[in-house]
C-alpha cells in the first residue's frame, strides 16, 4: 500500500493523447502533495473532472526527474457480469497503456480504483469484498504489460479502502471514511484556481436523453406531422435546398432566443427554461431538418464566439425532444452538442454526447470520427478552420465536405472507436468511450445524407409498421429503459442510468472544462 510519508513527486493532468485539457491556467508553481490513500482517493473526483460512479478507473504514473507524474486516466463502466470482468479489465489497461504509448509517453507505473455504492441491504465493507477480485484482475492486466499497479483503491458509501496494503491491522476492516466534500488540501487549492468539480456523468448525460413525461405524446405528435410535410421535401432535388435555409433560419431565431433570455442558476433549472422557450413544432422542424448532413455541416459553424453557447443549449434541447421512436434522430443534434462542447474546450461533455449521438445510430459517421479525434486528444482548429472556410466561401456545397475530410485527415491512421464490452462502457479519459445505450427497436422514417462521401440520400424506415400516435413502445429487450431527463414542467424524471503513490499537483494545470450553466 501506499506508504504514508514518502512522496515521489508531482502529477500533471494530461489525457492519454498528451493533450492537457488544464493549462488554460497560470500558477504552474504552486503544487499540492498527495501522500496518502485518502488523499489519492480524494484526488480522483479531479483527475477525471467528476465523481465517478459504478466505475473502475486507472491513472497512469510517469517517473519524471525522480518523481512521480499523473498521466492518462481511463474509466469503464463495471460490468454487471462477472464473468465480464476479466475482459473489461483487460480492454481497460490496454486502452490506456497502447494509447499513452502513441503520445510517446509509456506509462511506469498504474494507480487502480473501483468504485461502487452498496446494493440494497449490503454495506460498504461488502462492497470493498465483492469487488477485491475486480482490484486484482486490473493489477495482472496492467502487470502482464508490464506496468505494475502500486496501489489499488475501493472507494464505496463514503469509505475507501487499499488492497495493496502489506502491514496487516494497519486499514480498519470497515474502511476509512472520505474527507468532506471540498475540504481536502487539493480541493482546497482548486476552489483557490476557481475550479468545481462536477457532478456525475448520469447528471451530464441527463441534459442530452429524452424526455419521459406526457409532453413526449404532443412533441411526437409534432415530428410525425413534420416528418409528413418535409420528408417528401428533402428527398426532393428541387426543394431540398430551400429546406436547408428554413432549417438554418428557424435554428437561428430559436439561438436568438435563447441568447436573450434571463440566467438561471442551475443545470437544470437552465434546462427548463431552455424547453419552455422551444415549441414542439419548432423543435420538429428543426430535427427532421438536421437529417440531412448538408444542413447538419452548415449548422456546425455555430462553434465559436458568442453563436457557441446558444448553439449548444439549442443542441441539447433538440436532443431531449427526439423521444420515442424518433430516438435515432437525436444522432445529429448530440454530434453537434459534441462538436461545439470540444470546440469549446469542454471534452467531457463532447466525448459524452457523441458517445450517446453513436448509441443512437451506430452508423453516423461524423460522430465516429469526431468521438475518435476527441479521444485522442487532437486538435479541433483544423475542423474550425473548415467551417470557416464554408461560411464565407462562395461554393457552400463544395464546403458541405469539408468537415469530414478535415476530421478524416487529422484521424488518419488511428484505430476506430469501438464499443465497450457487455455491461459497461468504455470511457478513457482521452479515451476508449463506447458507445451509449442504443435507442428503442421501432424508429421512423428518418432522412439524412449518408455519411461516407457521396452525396446521395437515404430514407431509411427501420422497425415495424407506424404506430397510432398516443401509444408508447417499452424499450426493446435487447437494451435498458432509456434514462429520463426533464420536461417542460420543471419535473425530474427517473434517470436510466506499492510503495509509496504520492504526487504533487500542480494547480495550474486544474481547470473546469466551461459550459453555458
Amino acid at each position: 500500500m501506499t506508504n504514508h510519508g514518502e512522496t515521489t513527486g508531482p502529477f500533471e493532468n494530461n489525457d492519454i493523447s498528451g493533450h492537457d485539457p488544464f493549462s488554460g491556467l497560470s500558477a504552474p508553481d504552486t503544487h499540492v502533495t498527495l501522500r496518502t490513500p485518502a488523499e489519492l482517493a480524494d484526488a480522483l473526483p479531479y483527475l477525471l473532472g467528476y465523481r465517478p460512479e459504478d466505475s473502475m478507473v486507472l491513472v497512469a504514473l510517469h517517473d519524471r526527474e525522480g518523481g512521480g507524474r499523473f498521466g492518462g486516466r481511463a474509466r469503464l463502466g463495471i460490468p454487471a457480469n462477472e464473468e465480464d470482468w476479466e475482459a473489461a479489465a483487460r480492454q481497460l489497461a490496454q486502452g490506456l497503456v497502447k494509447g499513452s504509448e502513441r503520445r510517446g509517453s509509456r506509462p511506469e507505473q498504474m494507480v487502480a480504483y473501483v468504485c461502487q455504492e452498496p446494493a440494497p441491504g449490503e454495506s460498504g465493507r461488502d462492497v470493498r469484498h465483492r469487488l477485491e477480485r475486480l482490484a486484482q484482475l486490473l493489477r495482472t492486466q496492467c502487470g502482464d504489460l508490464d506496468v505494475p499497479v502500486v496501489e489499488a483503491l475501493c472507494i464505496a458509501d463514503g469509505r475507501y479502502w487499499s488492497y495493496c496494503c502489506p502491514v496487516e491491522g494497519c486499514c480498519p476492516e470497515d474502511g476509512s471514511p472520505m474527507g468532506l466534500p471540498g475540504t481536502s488540501v487539493l480541493a482546497a487549492a482548486a476552489t483557490y484556481a476557481g475550479i468545481q468539480v462536477r457532478g456525475t456523468l448520469r447528471e451530464l448525460r441527463a441534459r442530452l436523453q429524452p424526455w419521459e413525461t406526457s409532453a413526449v405524446l404532443e412533441q411526437e405528435a409534432a415530428l410525425d406531422a413534420a416528418g409528413m410535410i418535409l420528408v417528401p421535401r428533402i428527398l426532393d432535388e428541387a426543394s431540398r435546398p430551400e429546406v436547408a435555409e428554413e432549417t438554418l433560419a428557424l435554428a437561428e431565431r430559436i439561438m436568438r432566443r435563447f441568447a436573450a433570455a434571463a440566467p438561471v442558476s442551475g443545470t437544470h433549472p437552465a434546462d427548463v427554461r431552455d424547453d419552455g422557450l422551444l415549441a414542439h413544432d419548432e423543435a420538429a422542424t428543426v430535427i427532421l431538418g438536421l437529417q440531412d448532413r448538408t444542413t447538419r455541416d452548415r449548422a456546425a459553424a455555430w462553434m465559436e464566439g458568442a453563436e457557441a453557447g446558444p448553439a449548444l443549449r439549442l443542441w441539447r434541447a433538440l436532443a431531449r425532444r427526439c423521444v420515442g421512436p424518433y430516438g435515432e434522430h437525436a444522432a445529429a443534434p448530440l454530434t453537434l452538442a459534441g462538436w461545439v462542447a470540444w470546440s469549446t474546450g469542454d471534452e467531457l461533455e463532447a466525448r459524452e454526447a457523441l458517445a450517446m449521438a453513436l448509441g443512437a445510430d451506430p452508423d453516423y459517421l461524423f460522430a465516429r470520427l469526431l468521438h475518435q479525434a476527441c479521444n485522442e486528444g487532437l486538435d479541433p482548429e483544423a475542423i474550425r478552420r473548415c467551417l470557416r472556410t464554408e461560411r464565407s466561401g462562395p461554393a457552400r456545397a463544395e464546403a458541405a465536405q469539408q468537415p469530414h475530410e478535415a476530421v478524416d485527415s487529422a484521424t488518419g491512421g488511428l484505430p476506430a472507436v469501438d464499443g465497450g464490452t457487455s455491461g459497461a462502457c468504455a470511457q478513457t479519459e482521452g479515451q476508449v468511450a463506447g458507445p451509449a445505450s442504443g435507442t428503442g427497436a421501432r424508429r421512423r422514417r428518418r432522412v439524412r445524407s449518408l455519411d461516407g462521401g457521396d452525396s446521395r440520400r437515404a430514407a431509411r424506415a427501420a422497425g415495424a409498421g407506424r404506430r397510432p400516435t398516443g401509444s408508447r413502445s417499452g424499450p426493446s429487450a435487447a437494451e435498458p429503459s432509456r434514462p429520463a431527463t426533464r420536461g417542460p414542467g420543471g419535473t425530474r424524471k427517473r434517470a436510466s442510468d506499492q510503495s509509496a503513490t504520492s504526487a504533487t499537483s500542480s494547480v495550474g494545470d486544474l481547470r473546469e472544462p466551461e459550459g453555458d450553466g
